[in-house]
């Protein structure tokens, strides 16, 4: 017991005197950390090392055998020398390959054609729409002309009603001389404005009989006449434009 008292006090007096400062424990700790990391890690090389060397250990009494690795021989052999099904796989992509293209230049052709009369028949239709175009300024004036013709006729047949001999007469037969003259000046003036519009009269006696622009209202004998030619002159006709407004009725002389 009294041994026991001796080395408690001498364990105190030992500590008050071992008793640090705070910097030298805060020293004494900065110290201490990397020796304990150092330790730390030797613990743990000293665990990895202890397992590869048992895993050594064990491998060497596996009775496992090692699988054989093939030769370079036989790998550039296997890859030189390609499998039936490997020439067949070849063959199909070739086939399917030029049924693409076939397909491909099918359609390609197709289109081409498609493309053209696509062109085609909008040239067709630009030449339509122009050409109405043309004919609807050209003969814009047709229903005008027809209103007209009938004038043209009547002053025809007021001037044809008075006798040669009278048409000049202006000692006798002043006043219808002077009536000649004006009728005459305003069909004059008429035939001129139909010039210069493009209507043209047409159907003259002696001219050979066409019925793309006559129409024959009789046939007769005429000696002095010739046969297939026009002998008699019943209405002028009148072209616009080189198209027939209306056909000349005329008589056609045949033979006797």
């Amino acid at each position: 017991m009294a041994f026991r008292t001796s080395s408690i006090r001498l364990a105190r007096v030992l500590t008050k005197q071992s008793q640090p400062t705070a910097h030298r424990t805060i020293s004494t700790a900065a110290a201490l950390q990397p020796q304990n990391y150092s330790i730390n890690n030797i613990l743990c090389s000293s665990r990895s090392s202890s397992l590869i060397s048992n895993n050594i250990y064990c491998h060497s009494f596996s009775t496992k055998p090692e699988e054989e690795q093939p030769s370079d021989e036989a790998t550039t052999a296997a890859a030189q020398s390609p499998s039936d099904d490997t020439e067949e796989t070849i063959t199909n992509n070739d086939t399917s390959a030029e049924d693409t293209i076939t397909k491909l230049e099918t359609q390609i052709k197709d289109l081409k054609d498609q493309v053209l009369r696509s062109l085609a028949e909008q040239e067709n239709v630009r030449s339509i729409a122009k050409r109405d175009v043309q004919n609807a300024k050209t003969f814009a004036i047709t229903s005008f002309v027809k209103s007209l013709l009938d004038t043209s006729d009547n002053l025809s047949r007021a001037l044809n009603a008075v006798p040669e001999e009278l048409r000049h007469d202006h000692e006798n037969q002043p006043v219808l001389a002077n009536l000649y003259e004006g009728i005459s000046m305003t069909e004059t003036g008429l035939n001129k404005a139909f010039n210069k519009n493009g209507l043209k009269k047409f159907g003259e006696k002696g001219e050979k009989f066409d019925p793309n622009i006559h129409e024959a209202l009789f046939e007769y004998p005429d000696p002095e006449g010739e046969v297939g030619n026009i002998g008699q002159v019943m209405k002028v006709g009148f072209m616009l434009n080189e198209r027939v407004v209306r056909p000349a009725e005329v008589g056609v002389v045949k033979a006797p």
